[in-house]
C-alpha cells in the first residue's frame, strides 16, 4: 500500500456563512476542498476522509422540531441525525471526488461508509452533558420543552437562549475499520466517521445499540489513524499554522514542532477549548498512540503542507 494520510474537515467549513448554507452551496464548499485532497492523492497517498457534521445535526434536529411542532411529524433522535448526515455529506464529498478522478484521468473511485464508533457506556461525560445541539429556546418554552422531554438536559448558552446538550464521550473503537482497510486495498478513496461517528455501546448481552451522544469529530479521525496505522494524520481548520498568542501583536507561528513542545504550550493554555484544542489534543493522542507525524493547516494549504513549505508539523 502507498503512504496513507488521514484528512479530516470540519463540518463549519463546508458552510462558509449564514449565506451560503443550502446544500447547494455546501457542495461548492466541498468541490473546493475535493481540489487540494486529490492534489495529495496525485502525490501518491492513499487518503481517508473524515468530516464533521455540527451545523448539518442543528439543521435536521430543527427541521424535526418544527414538523413535531405544526404537524405531529415524529422527531428524529440526535443518534439518527448524525447517520443522517453521515449519508448526505459523504455522498457529496464522494460524487466531487469521483468528479475530479475523472477531470483528471485518475482510475480511482471514492465510497462513503456509515461508520459506527464505540464508547464506554460508563463514561463520565454522560454524568455531565456538555455538547449544545439543536435549537435556542426561550425560558417560557424550556418548561414546555423539559415536560415532554424530561430525560434532556438545558444550559443557558451564552446568553442566547436555552440549548439542549448532550454528552461528548471517548471514542473506544471504529467498528468498521476492518471494511475502511478493504476498500483502499481496493484503490478506493474512503469517507469514513463523519462527525465523529455514530456513538455505540455494548448492552448486556453484547449488541451494539445507538445512543444519543457527540463524539468529538477531531478525537475519532486520531483513534483511526491509529487504527489504520496510518503515516500522515492531517487536520485541517481555518488557519494555515497553529499560533500562540492568536489574533495578538506577539502572535507566533508554530511550524515544526516536537510533541513535548506541543504539551507545554498546551499547559499554558495557549490553545481555546471550543476551536484550536480538541484538534491539539487529537494529534498529541495520534503521536502518544504510535503515529508519525501530523499537520494542522487550512484546505488551500493542503499540497503546499505535504510538501513540508507551511502548515503545522508535529512529530515524536
Amino acid at each position: 500500500m502507498s503512504k496513507l494520510a488521514v484528512i479530516a474537515i470540519g463540518g463549519n467549513s463546508l458552510i462558509k456563512s449564514k449565506d451560503k448554507s443550502t446544500v447547494a452551496d455546501q457542495y461548492e464548499a466541498i468541490k473546493e476542498t475535493v481540489v487540494h485532497i486529490v492534489d495529495i492523492i496525485e502525490e501518491g497517498y492513499e487518503v481517508v476522509i473524515t468530516h464533521g457534521n455540527g451545523p448539518q445535526v442543528g439543521f435536521i434536529l430543527r427541521r424535526s422540531e418544527l414538523a413535531h411542532e405544526m404537524i405531529g411529524m415524529h422527531t428524529v433522535p440526535l443518534v439518527n441525525c448524525g447517520a443522517d448526515t453521515q449519508g448526505a455529506i459523504g455522498y457529496q464529498i464522494q460524487q466531487a471526488l469521483m468528479n475530479e478522478f475523472k477531470k483528471r484521468n485518475l482510475k480511482k473511485s471514492a465510497i462513503a461508509l456509515v461508520t459506527q464508533v464505540k464508547v464506554d457506556k460508563n463514561d463520565k461525560a454522560f454524568d455531565t452533558p456538555m455538547k449544545p445541539i439543536g435549537s435556542f429556546y426561550t425560558e417560557e418554552e424550556l418548561d414546555e420543552i423539559k415536560a415532554k422531554n424530561p430525560d434532556w438536559t438545558f444550559i443557558n448558552d451564552a446568553g442566547r437562549g436555552y440549548r439542549r446538550v448532550v454528552a461528548s464521550p471517548a471514542p473506544l473503537e471504529i467498528i468498521e475499520s476492518d471494511a475502511i482497510v478493504g476498500m483502499i486495498e481496493r484503490n478506493y478513496c474512503v469517507i469514513a466517521v463523519g462527525g465523529g461517528g455514530i456513538p455505540v455501546v455494548e448492552n448486556k448481552e453484547g449488541f451494539l445499540e445507538g445512543v444519543d451522544a457527540v463524539i468529538d469529530k477531531d478525537y475519532a479521525t486520531s483513534l483511526l489513524a491509529n487504527q489504520l496505522n496510518a503515516d500522515l494524520l492531517i487536520i485541517s481548520t481555518g488557519v494555515e499554522k497553529v499560533c500562540l498568542n492568536f489574533g495578538r501583536k506577539n502572535q507566533i507561528d508554530l511550524n515544526r514542532i516536537d510533541i513535548s513542545e506541543l504539551k507545554k504550550y498546551r499547559e499554558e493554555n495557549h490553545f481555546a477549548p471550543g476551536s484550536m484544542l480538541p484538534k491539539i489534543n487529537a494529534v498529541i493522542d495520534f503521536i502518544d498512540r504510535g503515529g508519525k507525524e501530523a499537520v494542522i493547516t487550512n484546505p488551500e494549504s493542503l499540497k503546499d503542507a505535504l510538501s513540508g513549505l507551511t502548515g503545522t508539523h508535529i512529530t515524536k
